[in-house]
């Protein structure tokens, strides 16, 4: 069709605007961007996986400050589209499970031109992050620890991570649906996973870090705390056990879930209190935690 632009929109939202449409599709059409990433609120329980493990990671290994690389809205160019269609990914699980985070983290480490628009709020059907997103969790982490292997020459030579892309919009405050978070729920199903998957930890985590896991069992949920460094290391390691296949890949990226239930309930309990800005400051602060820890994962992935 010749088409200049398109947009995509999850399909669960109940905080559309027709404005959304010139937001992501006006950069492209009118400033010659290729990518366009939404920028958005959300309540400070939601986007768990993202703020924990998709956005700082992405920030670190591609350097560039994307806030929301798997938020599903996007905007795109026609030349963008003609890329992707070229790439030999349509019939895989990254087509399927993990095409959000492939359009970014592609934009990104092949050079095209990437911005953000803030579009207010996303409301759309909540979710408990420790009842329903153990299955997102696999396909996600999965496509990005894929996508460190075809982009590896691009990420090893990224140091730092300050080069903030353009936003369009104007950034304002907005009302927020709550989410419901269950803390025992996500304690108990960590401290199951460091009871039954210590042999499967122990092929994934260095033998400090999986000392410092199992450590964490013994915490009362009231003072419950997983340090940001430990949980780079978390991630780091498993990235580098994906690579080097220690185990089936799949099995592999499920033991991870208790862990990641383990940092999310961690979260919780320490930002009951705090408004949006001080879990902005928390979440950047994890992912300059992830760029600072760059080198243990460069050092280790040859």
């Amino acid at each position: 069709l010749g088409a200049r632009a398109c947009a995509v929109v999850d399909s669960d939202l109940r905080s559309i605007t027709p404005e959304w449409f010139e937001l992501l599709l006006g950069p492209i059409v009118s400033q010659d961007f290729d990518y366009v990433a939404p920028m958005y609120l959300r309540h400070k329980y939601d986007g768990t996986i993202t703020n924990s493990i998709v956005y700082p990671l992405t920030r670190a290994l591609y350097g560039r400050e994307v806030r929301q690389p798997i938020g599903g809205e996007f905007g795109f160019s026609g030349r963008l589209a003609a890329h992707y269609l070229g790439k030999p990914v349509w019939e895989s699980d990254v087509a399927r499970f993990g095409i959000d985070i492939w359009m970014t983290t592609t934009a990104l480490a092949d050079g095209f031109k990437v911005c953000e628009s803030f579009l207010g709020a996303k409301i759309h059907d909540p979710k408990d992050p420790g009842a329903d997103l153990a299955a997102m969790l696999v396909q996600v982490v999965s496509a990005v620890f894929d996508l460190m292997e075809t982009y590896e020459d691009r990420w090893r030579a990224v140091e730092g991570a300050e080069d903030d892309v353009p936003l369009f919009g104007f950034p304002h405050g907005v009302g927020l649906e709550p989410v419901q978070v269950t803390v025992a729920r996500m304690t108990g199903i960590f401290r199951q996973g460091v009871r039954d998957l210590g042999e499967v930890w122990a092929q994934a985590l260095e033998e400090a870090t999986l000392a410092d896991v199992t450590a964490l069992a013994a915490s009362h949920d009231e003072v419950f705390h997983f340090p940001d460094s430990l949980w780079v290391r978390v991630v780091y390691d498993f990235a580098l056990a994906y690579r080097r296949r220690a185990l089936n890949r799949e099995q592999l990226i499920r033991s991870l879930v208790p862990l990641y239930l383990g940092r999310t309930a961690s979260f919780v309990i320490r930002n009951r209190e705090s408004g949006a800005e001080e879990v902005e400051a928390a979440i950047r602060s994890l992912a300059d935690e992830f760029v600072r820890e760059k080198n243990y994962l460069r050092e280790r992935w040859s």
